[in-house]
């Protein structure tokens, strides 16, 4: 019976137990939260890295890309006759310092002058030639 105790030994018996659960418990404790909300938190802060470096790339070539605009400093508004030649009307204005002033009287002027064909032209700074924007 004395063999038979100390195979069987309560106080072993328990302590073994015990450290079965709480190591199972640990490793528990460990897979289950620990290590993915390690990962996990890892994972957020790199996505919001890459999306805002993305963004600030986004800037930077836009910023780069967007060049001020050469804009013309007057625009001429050109008759041509039936023909296609160049013309003059006396008594219309043909310089103007904004493109929607000069479209607007281009419009006019075609109304009042239905045989001429009129020409929005612009000699821009670092242009050779004069570039028409509209005709009608």
């Amino acid at each position: 019976m004395n063999a038979f105790q100390k195979i069987f030994d309560w106080k072993t018996y328990i302590f073994t137990a015990l450290v079965v659960i709480s190591f199972s418990s640990f490793v528990a404790i460990l897979f289950g939260q620990t290590i993915p909300g390690i990962i996990m938190t890892f994972f957020k802060v790199a996505g919001e890295c890459v999306i805002l470096g993305a963004v600030f790339l986004f800037a930077l070539a836009w910023l780069l890309k967007a060049k001020p605009h050469n804009r013309p400093e007057e625009y001429l508004v050109v008759p041509f006759d039936i023909f296609g030649k160049k013309s003059e009307i006396d008594g219309i204005r043909t310089v103007f310092k904004t493109h929607d002033v000069a479209w607007s009287f281009m419009k006019q002027y075609k109304e009042m002058y239905p045989l001429y064909n009129f020409a929005l032209v612009s000699d821009l700074p670092k242009s050779d030639k004069p570039i028409i924007f509209r005709y009608i």
